[in-house]
């Protein structure tokens, strides 16, 4: 499962060589690059240390994006459903409130991979003002949504209260591994991950199967409309037209629980982090039809340990730690910014039971990973990566202070 629960961080867990088959020559020296408090000053509209009950209820800063219409604002989601933007300037005080659903997300701390976990803006957003969540609602037990939602016409600079349109509803059978990350392509679709359905084992054996959308990537045409759906299917989908029962909306498939993925802004490349179960959490490139193993394999190994690994047509990570280093992979993104020139082409991505953030630069034309750095941090559960329209990174972590938004620079 995604392990989310805070009292996993009485585990000390040291930093031992990258369990890793590693290549000659693959440098995992520390990288001249620390994080820091992003705005310090800030004061998140809304938001207190307690509720209303006097109960302690932390920020949970789970997306962090931007909405690519030249404001330089910065979107960041909690996860129990407020959307807050930011003006991206020296001396931020406080947030102003873009979108307020908490009356219809529904978020626990027992059952803490719920919650609003999804958003992405319309490539186009600057003119048809759309943007996409994914959250569990409070209507139904267990059930997730992937909706449409706009800018008011009258304030463009907030959300449209009312306006939803459901692409998707899913009764999950469990709270746990819902996945949830939505991000689009540089194709125009919208990209939505989905967990294997939750417990643990894939009781439901949902990661071998195409005829499910759990465990697996969806890729939507959300600017089309087909066969009674809010959107359409992209016609190279790879089960597009194939015979047997498939889930056209598929585009990979085989994941456990996708917890962060996204494009590189420069190459284009897929990445995605796939939470591990008994000992092995992964990266992989997406790739159309891709199949990544899950339930037969965790990572490069066959599950469960002991059976004969199953390899035929499944697609290898391109990197795998094991439960010795960190326990629950966060998925970041591969650095464009400037002005922390270390990290440049760098897949950058965190641990959350260990707390400890890498650099992983990957060389495409040897296919192999050549550095995995470490890059000095907190030390604190890491609960996703963003960046802003200038393609400068930032990583969040739940808190009781509000200190939860945290950027790079070098040292």
């Amino acid at each position: 499962m995604r392990i989310l629960l805070l009292i996993c961080l009485a585990v000390a867990i040291p930093l031992t060589a990258v369990a890793q088959p590693t290549h000659p020559g693959m440098d995992t020296s520390d990288i001249a690059v620390k994080s820091v408090q992003a705005f310090p000053e800030l004061k998140w509209s809304g938001w207190s240390p307690e509720d209303d009950r006097g109960r302690q209820q932390e920020l949970r800063p789970i997306v962090v994006t931007h909405a690519g219409d030249g404001s330089g604002r910065i979107f960041v989601a909690t996860q129990r459903g407020v959307i807050h933007t930011i003006r991206k300037r020296e001396g931020a005080q406080e947030t102003k409130i873009f979108l307020d659903m908490q009356k219809s997300v529904r978020y626990a701390d027992n059952e803490n991979e719920e919650g609003f976990l999804g958003l992405a803006f319309h490539p186009n957003h600057k003119e048809n003002g759309e943007f996409f969540i994914y959250y569990t609602t409070t209507e139904e037990p267990h059930t997730s949504i992937v909706a449409r939602r706009r800018v008011d016409k009258e304030h463009p600079t907030v959300a449209d209260p009312d306006f939803e349109e459901q692409l998707l509803k899913i009764k999950q059978p469990f709270w746990n591994h819902n996945g949830g990350a939505v991000t689009f392509g540089p194709d125009g679709y919208l990209y939505v991950a989905l967990g294997d359905g939750g417990a643990a084992n894939d009781p439901h054996k949902n990661g071998q199967n195409t005829n499910t959308l759990f465990a697996s990537i969806l890729r939507l045409d959300v600017d089309n409309k087909a066969d009674g759906n809010a959107y359409a299917i992209p016609s190279d989908n790879p089960f597009v037209g194939k015979e047997g029962e498939h889930r056209e909306e598929i585009f990979a498939y085989g994941l456990r629980n996708v917890w962060g993925m996204s494009f590189d802004s420069e190459t284009g490349d897929f990445w995605a982090a796939d939470v591990g179960q008994n000992k092995w959490e992964e990266i992989n490139l997406i790739r159309n039809g891709g199949n990544y193993g899950w339930n037969v394999r965790e990572a490069l190994h066959a599950f469960p340990e002991g059976d004969a690994p199953a390899l035929e047509g499944m697609i290898d990570p391109v990197f795998e730690y094991d439960h010795k280093v960190g326990k629950s992979i966060t998925g970041g993104f591969v650095y464009r910014g400037d002005t922390v020139p270390e990290l440049v082409g760098h897949y950058v991505y965190a641990d959350y039971v260990s707390g400890k953030i890498w650099a992983l630069k990957y060389d495409s034309s040897e296919s192999r990973t050549v550095a995995n750095r470490l890059i000095e941090s907190p030390k604190s559960p890491v609960i996703s990566f963003g960046v802003d329209e200038d393609q400068e990174l930032y990583f969040t972590m739940p808190t009781k202070t509000g200190a939860g938004l945290f950027r790079f620079e070098s040292k």
